[in-house]
């Protein structure tokens, strides 16, 4: 073999192992940007994993602050203001975890599932507490609306035993027709001038009352001037009538059967008597059972 074609084998080898070197250098640079892929499409899907748990979070934290106001129990709601604590925790550190930890990433997600849980147990006995609730509150108004009509009830017949009582009383009352007052001299005649006048004659009649309560009864007789003085003798009491005492000119007591009966009363006129209009007033059992006035002339 010649110089010459020692020197184009050499070449040729040299030629080969070039080649060789460059394959084997692209093929270390494929194989590290292949790996340079892997671990970016990892991280980017570590990084997705992690919004995507934290989303989660953030909704289950929100679902416990909006069920919140439907407790109405105050151990419940200690116990549920915890878990919801314990998932804003979990939530925080979540916020701050790098998103290459895979191994909490997946003990986050498993510990999601366990408040989700315990969140769903809770939810089920809020609605029982509240359905509870509900009923206890109907079975209240339906009570508290048996109570009112009962009330209702009771008040409208007291109501109506008032009417009765205060009927009966009206129909029990004395009541007296034809009062007049008669003005005498002392020739007995009747007189219309207040200066001859010097006995007063009442009559009237007390009217039939099959209801009134039958036996004695005291009669009372106000007299009273133009100036609403009553007239009085020095002996004269006092009777009641609408809680108080007043004075009266004539008391006569009487026997009465409950059939009509006549009655007269008289007043002496001991005193001057001036010109004007009087009025005559008939009390019995505390009422007033009749009025009538009359003028004197001068």
């Amino acid at each position: 073999m010649d110089a010459d074609e020692k020197e184009i084998r050499k070449k040729s080898l040299i030629i080969m192992a070039i080649i060789v070197l460059v394959l084997l250098i692209g093929g270390f640079a494929y194989y590290i940007y292949d790996q340079e892929r892997r671990m970016s499409d990892m991280a980017e899907a570590f990084v997705l994993e992690k919004e995507a748990l934290m989303d989660e979070y953030a909704e289950l934290s929100l679902q416990y602050e909006g069920e919140a106001f439907r407790i109405n129990n105050d151990s419940l709601f200690a116990l549920w203001n915890t878990e919801h604590m314990k998932v804003q925790l979990l939530q925080e550190e979540l916020r701050t975890l790098r998103a290459t930890n895979a191994r909490r990433i997946n003990e986050l997600r498993n510990e999601l599932e366990t408040l989700r849980a315990i969140m769903r147990n809770y939810v089920i006995q809020i609605d029982s507490l509240n359905a509870a609730n509900q009923q206890l509150r109907d079975e209240n108004a339906q009570a508290t609306r048996r109570i009112l009509q009962v009330t209702n009830q009771v008040t409208q017949l007291t109501r109506q035993n008032e009417q009765q009582t205060e009927r009966l009383n009206l129909a029990s009352r004395l009541a007296v027709t034809n009062i007049q007052v008669i003005a005498v001299n002392n020739r007995g005649r009747e007189v219309k001038r207040a200066s001859q006048a010097v006995r007063l004659d009442i009559t009237f009649q007390l009217s039939k009352n099959i209801t009134a309560p039958v036996g004695e009864k005291i009669l009372y007789v106000q007299l009273r001037k133009p100036d609403e003085d009553i007239l009085k003798k020095p002996d004269s009491g006092v009777f009641r009538f609408e809680n108080r005492d007043i004075p009266y000119s004539i008391m006569r007591p009487i026997e009465y059967d409950g059939e009509e009966q006549p009655i007269v009363m008289y007043w002496n006129v001991e005193e001057f008597l001036s010109e004007g209009t009087y009025r005559v007033d008939i009390f019995a059992d505390g009422n007033n059972i009749g009025r009538k006035s009359f003028v004197l002339e001068r």
